[in-house]
């Protein structure tokens, strides 16, 4: 019998270096994000623009969903969520199927204000690739990256801004269908 084919040991000193990259990559993003939000009329925190990205990537999300995947309790996703609601990024809705469920859409206002923030985020990283020289590994870093993404559970970046199937299974914004 043969035993299975062990990938090799990594140094846990390589595991460290690769983790003080990412927690040095993560400040830039996060101080990016930043400076893309403070540029707008709408006075949107980080943790709400994360929420309005979900429904985003992900389409229509009950209020519980919302606060799992941005790792808070689900009061604080209610209340963060409230607030979305009333600066009429997001809307409520109940489901056809479950007229209990409550759901939560964005509205065209929310989109639009991804899709700047989003277009400004891509600015700013298009300039900061440009200062990179040319060559010297990027493609691997880009499926290096694609790699965390996947493991992080989150949906690529040409996926998720073509919205979501709607309840006939074609491309929808309204979950109304």
């Amino acid at each position: 019998m043969s035993r299975p084919v062990q990938p090799p040991a990594r140094k846990p000193e390589d595991r460290d270096e690769l983790v003080d990259a990412l927690l040095s990559i993560g400040r830039v993003m996060v101080a990016l994000a930043a400076r893309s939000l403070a540029h707008l009329d709408a006075d949107v925190t980080l943790p709400q623009y994360r929420a309005l990205v979900v429904l985003a990537s992900r389409g229509p999300q009950r209020v519980v969903d919302i606060s799992a995947e941005l790792g808070v309790n689900p009061s604080t996703g209610t209340r963060m969520c409230d607030r979305l609601v009333r600066k009429q990024l997001v809307r409520r809705y109940r489901g056809s199927a479950d007229r209990r469920e409550v759901r939560l859409t964005l509205t065209p206002a929310g989109r639009d204000l991804v899709d700047e923030v989003t277009s400004r985020r891509r600015e700013e990283i298009t300039a900061l690739v440009a200062a990179v020289p040319a060559g010297g590994g990027r493609q691997e870093l880009v499926t290096a990256l694609r790699t965390l993404v996947a493991a992080a559970g989150e949906v690529p970046e040409h996926e998720w801004w073509l919205g979501w199937a709607g309840p006939d299974g074609t491309a929808s914004d309204d979950p109304a269908g």
